[in-house]
C-alpha cells in the first residue's frame, strides 16, 4: 500500500518503522518533533510479591522542579559561528511540503512578509518536501516547483540553501517517467552515483547564486543491515562525486556532509560505549564512526553537518528537557575538534517528544534554551526544520498560522531576534543568572534570559533584578 498515494509532494514523515533497539536502522523524524512518548518505566524487583514500578511522564512539571537543569551558561567560544566569515548563513529554517510559495495554503502576503522582516538561511531539498521530481527521465528535466521554491526565498531576502536529496525513480532501479513517492527515501543504485553528481551540477548551474549545498539527508537508504551500521563508504563515494561536480561548476560553491542523525540514547542506556556523553546521555557510536571515516576519506568540504533530538532512542528515565538539551553542545564541540576547524552545521534539530501537549510558552522556552546552546558551543548554522500544515487550526512549532491573516509565531520570532542580536562574529560575554534553573545568552548589548521552570522566580542577571513567569523568555538590552 502507497501511505503517499494522494500525497505526491509529501515526504514530511517516514514511510518505514523501524524496531527501536541498539541494532536497528535509524531514521530521521521530519514533520516529527522527536521520538516516542515515553510515559510510564516500570522496574520489577526480584522476588514473588514484591514489584515497585516508577511512573515518568516526561516532561511532568514537578519532575521539573525536583531536578532543576545543571547546565553551564559558560560561552565555549568567544564569537558566534567560531571563525566563519560574517557573511555565513546562521540561523534560518527549512521549507517543507507547505510553504508560502503562490498558490500554496496560506501562501498570504502576510506571512511572506513576516518572512521577509529579517534575512535567514532558508533551505530547500531538490525532490520531495513540497518540490516534484527534478529529473524524472534521463535528461528530461522538471523545475517548476523548485523554482517557485527558490524565487520565494529570494523574494524573502534569505539566503538559499540547498539540501541535495533525493534521487529520481531510475537512479533507483525504477522505470523512468514515474515516481513512486514511497520510495523517495531510497538511495540511488552505484552505478548512478554519476548521474546523481551530474543533475546536482545541472541545479548548480541553473541557481548560481546558491552558495551553499549539503549532500543528501541523514544518510536515508545507508544503512548497511547486515553489519547493522551506517554504511559512510558508500556515502562517501557518492558525495566525492558530488563534490567534485560542484566544484567544477563553481569553486566558491560552499558543500557539506555528511548529514547523519545523531541518535542518542539515555543516561540508563547500558550499550556499547559512545566518545561522547554527559548528564544528557549518550550519542550512537555508529553515527559518530560514520563522520569520521567520512572526514578521512572525503575529497573535500566546506562545513560539517549533522541532525538530530535532544530526545533518547531507548526506554531509559530521562532527564528533563533542558539538560537533555547539552547534548547539543557536546556533539558540536566533539565535531569542531574532529572536523579541524570545519564550521558545524545543524541541517535539523528536535526537542519536543512527539504528540506532546506542550503549551506555547514551553515550546518556546526549550526552542529559545536550545538555540543558546548551539550559539555557546560554536555551531556556525542552524536550520529550524519548519513543520507547516495545510489545514487552518493549531500547528505547535510552525513558524506562520494557516489562517487568513497568516500571522507569524514566537518559533518564527524567536529565529529572527537570534539572527539579529546573534550573527556571526558577535563576540559573546560570560554572564550567568543568580539562580541556576534561568539560562542566559548574552553579548555586549543584548541578552536572552529563559526560565525552565514551570514557577515563577526572581533572579539577579548582569545586575537586573528579573521576575520570570514560568518558562518566561525575555529578550533584554544590556
Amino acid at each position: 500500500m502507497n501511505l503517499f498515494q494522494d500525497d505526491p509532494l509529501c515526504r514530511d514523515r517516514h514511510v518505514t518503522v523501524t524496531h527501536v533497539g541498539l541494532l536497528s536502522n535509524r531514521n530521521g523524524r521530519h514533520g516529527r518533533h522527536g521520538r516516542r512518548l515515553w510515559t510510564i518505566a516500570a522496574i520489577v524487583a526480584i522476588g514473588a510479591v514484591v514489584t515497585a514500578v516508577v511512573v515518568m511522564v516526561v516532561g511532568r512539571d514537578d519532575a521539573l522542579n525536583a531536578q532543576p537543569p545543571q547546565l553551564s551558561d559558560k560561552p565555549l567560544v568567544g564569537r558566534v559561528g567560531g571563525d566563519v566569515p560574517t557573511s555565513w548563513p546562521a540561523w534560518g529554517f527549512t521549507h517543507t511540503r507547505f510553504s508560502a510559495a503562490p498558490g500554496e495554503p496560506g501562501a498570504t502576503d502576510a506571512v511572506r512578509g513576516a518572512i521577509s522582516r529579517q534575512p535567514m538561511a532558508q533551505a530547500q531539498a531538490i525532490m520531495g518536501w513540497g518540490v516534484d521530481n527534478p529529473e524524472p527521465a534521463r535528461d528530461h528535466f522538471s523545475f517548476d516547483s523548485l523554482d517557485r521554491r527558490m524565487s520565494l526565498i529570494r523574494e524573502t531576502h534569505g539566503t538559499p540553501v540547498i539540501t541535495l536529496c533525493c534521487a529520481p525513480d531510475w537512479m533507483k532501479g525504477g522505470p523512468e517517467g514515474q515516481t513512486d513517492w514511497s520510495r523517495l527515501e531510497v538511495a540511488p543504485l552505484q552505478r548512478y552515483f554519476d548521474d546523481y553528481a551530474a543533475l546536482a551540477a545541472t541545479v548548480a548551474r541553473r541557481y548560481p547564486d546558491v552558495k551553499y549545498y549539503a549532500v543528501w539527508n541523514e544518510f536515508k537508504g545507508f544503512f548497511d543491515e547486515s553489519r547493522k551500521r551506517w554504511d559512510a563508504e558508500l556515502y562517501t563515494d557518492l558525495y566525492n562525486k558530488v563534490y567534485t561536480a560542484l566544484k567544477k561548476v563553481d569553486r566558491e560553491i560552499k558543500v557539506g556532509g555528511p548529514y547523519v542523525p545523531m541518535n542518542g540514547y539515555s543516561p540508563a542506556w547500558k550499550g556499547p560505549a559512545s566518545a561522547v556523553r554527559g548528564p544528557w546521555g549518550s550519542v550512537d557510536q555508529r553515527a559518530l564512526d560514520a563522520v569520521d571515516y567520512w572526514l578521512k576519506h572525503g575529497k573535500g568540504a566546506d562545513f560539517v553537518v549533522v541532525d538530530g533530538s535532544a530526545l533518547s532512542e531507548d526506554r531509559g528515565l530521562q532527564r528533563d528537557e533542558f539538560t537533555a538539551l547539552g547534548k547539543f553542545s557536546a556533539i558540536t564541540t566533539w565535531l569542531r575538534g574532529r572536523a579541524e576547524g570545519l564550521p558545524v552545521w545543524w541541517a535539523e534539530w528536535y526537542v519536543a517528544p512527539e504528540r506532546v501537549s506542550w503549551s506555547d510558552k514551553r515550546r518556546d522556552a526549550v526552542q529559545t534554551a536550545a538555540m543558546m546552546e548551539f550559539v555557546r558551543s560554536g555551531a556556525a548554522t542552524a536550520l529550524y526544520w519548519n513543520p507547516q500544515r495545510r489545514k487552518k487550526g493549531d500547528c505547535p512549532g510552525c513558524l506562520w498560522s494557516n489562517g487568513s491573516g497568516g500571522q507569524e509565531t514566537t518559533a518564527l520570532a524567536m529565529l529572527q531576534r537570534f539572527s539579529r542580536w546573534f550573527p556571526p562574529g558577535t563576540p559573546l560575554v560570560n554572564v550567568a543568572a543568580s539562580h541556576g534553573t534561568v539560562r542566559v545568552l548574552a553579548q555586549k548589548d543584548h541578552m536572552v534570559v529563559v526560565n525552565t521552570r514551570s514557577k515563577s522566580t526572581t533572579v539577579t542577571v548582569a545586575g537586573k533584578r528579573l521576575r520570570l513567569d514560568g518558562y518566561k523568555v525575555r529578550w533584554i538590552d544590556r
